[in-house]
């Protein structure tokens, strides 16, 4: 294969985005060759900046039925990846999919399966992966040097949307709509990292969501989720859309010291020695071991969407290993999911979650929600793209 002919389904903000991208020859070895959008004047600008090379479609089903391609990017509402996801493998086409994976666990783990059975290139949207601060704080906490993990906290609530966001689509911050608020909208990609980075799960979450707590909306705008680990350490996830100003600070405590993203910058307060070891020889009365503070050095730029979009091709074209498998977008879902199931249960939930009972909350919260559940006709209509 000399190129990958890309397609698109959803030409809201991010399907936008990525058409772009792909016109302006940023994704070497891929080429933009058919779209996939309702509205009728997304489609006259594909026209406009493509030209007839481009393929337009109205229908999703005569998409998957003519469409000359060899890869799909999807950037629809959440509720519908998962099922556009299954449909073009069943194509036998790649899939990069934008964040997250679905509204619950349940689908994702249908469409992962018939990614796994095709055999097919299969990405997430993750692009803060690319981030240099964050995959240099990842390498410190994997190779060792940060020692066991004591503790995660993460305080992401530089969100801030005023109620006339809310109030510019229906679908908005609703549960048949969107499928959830801050967690599902805004913070999948800190959800993503924050496993990605530590490289562990939570065993089990007690978490407390405020529906509606600073706007007039259905979902939650504000939560506080506490997490415990299988190794007994513990984490902290705190996000709203209604802080300002807000903040935005990840901190990792190891046996080793203590690692911090905030403002652009990775610090890491190394100790001299292990904590567990200066607690156990340290004979004096007050003390803490030797500590330095040291300002990382991290080089390179972040490619954000680009960067995924030009690993799922090259993962196409040339076998390189995957920065974003599609597999691991289960993960921060299923963080949400025990997160919103603890919080509308008032209690403790395990991971993995009750699928089963979270899919039957969801569907009541659906059934009382103003907004109808979306329908095929509304498919590209772009949540997942708008933040």
């Amino acid at each position: 294969m000399a190129e990958v002919k890309v397609g698109i389904i959803g030409l809201g903000n991010m399907g936008t985005a990525h058409a772009t991208a792909l016109k302006g020859g940023k994704v070497k070895g891929a080429r933009l060759a058919a779209v996939c959008d309702p509205r009728t004047d997304r489609l006259d600008w594909i026209r406009e900046e493509f030209g007839s090379q481009v393929q337009c479609f109205e229908s999703v089903d005569e998409f998957f039925e003519k469409a000359d391609i060899d890869g799909v990017t999807i950037a629809t509402p959440h509720y519908d990846h998962p099922d556009l996801a299954i449909r073009a493998f069943e194509k036998d086409l790649h899939v990069l999919c934008e964040k997250p994976a679905g509204v619950y666990t349940k689908n994702v783990r249908l469409m992962n399966e018939a990614g796994l059975k095709s055999g097919k290139v299969f990405s997430m949207m993750f692009n803060q992966r690319t981030n240099p601060l964050y995959k240099k704080m990842r390498e410190l906490i994997h190779s060792g040097e940060l020692g066991e993990i004591k503790r995660t906290n993460w305080i992401i609530t530089d969100w801030y949307r005023p109620q006339s966001y809310y109030d510019s689509g229906g679908w908005r911050a609703t549960w048949a709509g969107e499928g959830g608020g801050v967690m599902l909208n805004q913070s999948p990609h800190q959800l993503d990292l924050w496993q990605w980075i530590t490289g562990m799960m939570p065993t089990r979450v007690r978490a407390f969501c405020g529906f509606g707590k600073y706007h007039d909306i259905e979902v939650e705008d504000d939560v506080t989720a506490y997490v415990e680990y299988e190794n007994g350490a513990t984490g902290l996830f705190v996000t709203s859309t209604g802080e300002a100003p807000g903040t935005n600070r990840f901190e990792v405590v190891g046996d080793r010291g203590k690692l911090v993203v905030e403002n652009g910058q990775l610090t890491f307060w190394r100790l001299r020695q292990s904590e567990r070891a200066f607690n156990q020889e340290y004979k004096g009365g007050f003390g803490q071991p030797e500590c330095w503070k040291i300002d990382i050095p991290v080089r390179g730029q972040s490619e954000h969407h680009v960067g995924i979009l030009k690993n799922w091709t090259n993962a196409i074209l040339h076998d390189e290993e995957l920065l974003a498998p599609g597999p691991e977008g289960i993960k921060s879902l299923a963080i949400s999911n025990a997160v919103y199931l603890s919080s509308w249960l008032d209690d403790w939930v395990e991971l993995p979650i009750d699928e089963d009972l979270f899919y039957e909350k969801l569907q009541e919260k659906i059934n009382q929600s103003t907004y109808k559940k979306v329908t095929e006709q509304d498919i590209t209509m772009d949540v997942s793209g708008t933040h």
